[in-house]
């Protein structure tokens, strides 16, 4: 049976990745509206860590996974690895003695305990007492309730987590009120949304970048940029003999890599250099996910009537985050690079035969069912296959932060 998960990141308030929570999604014949809390948690340990393995699902980052009280009780935490898994509390679970008891005992071998979604009530104080995080979902969580909850809370020694930060200014909100970590999408969008102009800084690289995006570009003049820096040498000698290529013998010289990824390939490794260049202020999961995303959808299009195009689609994952990357918007950016009208109009306007794609990735990422439904539909895809592609892009987006 297959079974679907997808991992959320979590982040310090230094925007540096702290941990991943992994999430249910259903399988094949089950969504996650008709699948019990048990089978939810089972389906994911067991996807993560002994179908797929820990290390290609979060690359060594804890995870947090969400627990029933049956399965509290029944100890299964303690049949994972401690320095891998964050134990969940769900918010439903009553603080019984026996809740209690069995969380402190997984906090005396060396788990962390998190207390999910959480809403402060004395009846609560013995969990809270054995919990290492607490999160509060912080949209739906006023802030005069949020101050008060903090205070309480402060003669404990506990960390807070922020879910739901979904902008920026969010993210800010939250990090002055003291918390720790914060989960959501604030990360990848921009951050002054009101400012056109890129920063002079950067220009050169998007003028670089503009260059490269074009099909038309020669190998010729890829080699030329590649020869004039020695740090780019270096990062494609590096990216070639990563653990993506599993290559036996190891590539020595700018010559064999060129004619080993041909084209193509090279003009991806240039532009993921670039992108790489142009995102150092900002949290290394920005490029992670824009990584995942354009596997995902390059995957995606080699199974439909546009695999010709799965090079541009694999771009259009890739450039689907360069507002939040460059801080201006997706309109003036795609002007400054000169994009094609394909590529343009899925960036800017979502509309387009390249726009579903975009679509099927970024609802599969944000847990919107019925948006990546009718997604795969326009694309005359079913669900087969789906999840393998996204375990895949992770495996692609891993390797190159190898």
């Amino acid at each position: 049976m297959e079974i679907f998960i997808a991992r959320q990141p979590i982040f310090t308030v230094h925007k540096r990745l702290f941990a991943y929570e992994l999430l249910y999604r259903g399988t094949k014949t089950a969504t996650l509206g008709n699948t019990s809390g048990n089978k939810a948690t089972t389906g994911v340990l067991s996807s993560a860590f002994l179908t797929e393995g820990i290390e290609k699902i979060s690359g060594a980052k804890p995870c947090f996974i969400n627990f029933t009280r049956e399965l509290l009780l029944q100890n299964l935490p303690a049949s994972f690895s401690s320095k891998h898994l964050v134990v969940e509390v769900l918010e439903d679970i009553p603080p019984t003695p026996d809740v209690v008891d069995a969380c402190r005992l997984l906090r005396r071998d060396g788990y962390t305990i998190a207390l999910d979604d959480f809403t402060y009530d004395p009846s609560l104080e013995p969990l809270i007492g054995v919990a290492d995080i607490i999160k509060f979902d912080f949209r739906l969580t006023p802030a005069n309730t949020l101050h008060r909850t903090l205070h309480r809370l402060s003669r404990h020694k506990l960390k807070y987590l922020a879910e739901k930060v979904e902008t920026h200014e969010e993210f800010i909100q939250a990090s002055r009120l003291g918390f720790h970590y914060f989960q959501g999408y604030f990360f990848s969008r921009p951050e002054r949304v009101r400012i056109h102009e890129i920063d002079s800084g950067k220009a050169s690289l998007v003028t670089l970048l503009a260059e490269v995006s074009q099909k038309r570009t020669t190998l010729k003049r890829l080699e030329k940029i590649i020869q004039s820096d020695v740090g780019l040498t270096y990062k494609l000698l590096r990216y070639i003999n990563s653990s993506y290529f599993y290559r036996l013998n190891k590539i020595e010289s700018v010559a064999h890599a060129m004619a080993y990824l041909g084209g193509n390939e090279l003009r991806r490794f240039i532009i993921l250099v670039i992108l790489s260049e142009l995102i150092t202020d900002k949290p290394g999961e920005l490029m992670r996910l824009a990584l995942v995303r354009a596997k995902m959808a390059e995957l995606l299009a080699e199974k439909t009537a546009l695999a010709k195009n799965a090079d541009e689609i694999f771009l259009l994952g890739l450039f689907s985050l360069l507002d939040a990357m460059l801080d201006s918007s997706m309109e003036y950016i795609c002007k400054q690079l000169s994009l094609q009208d394909h590529l343009h109009h899925a960036l800017v306007s979502q509309s387009g035969p390249f726009a579903p794609f975009l679509q099927v990735v970024t609802a599969y990422e944000k847990r919107a069912k019925e948006k990546c439904l009718a997604g795969l539909k326009s694309l005359a895809l079913s669900t087969e296959g789906l999840h393998q592609h996204y375990l895949e892009a992770i495996a692609f987006s891993s390797s190159i932060f190898d």
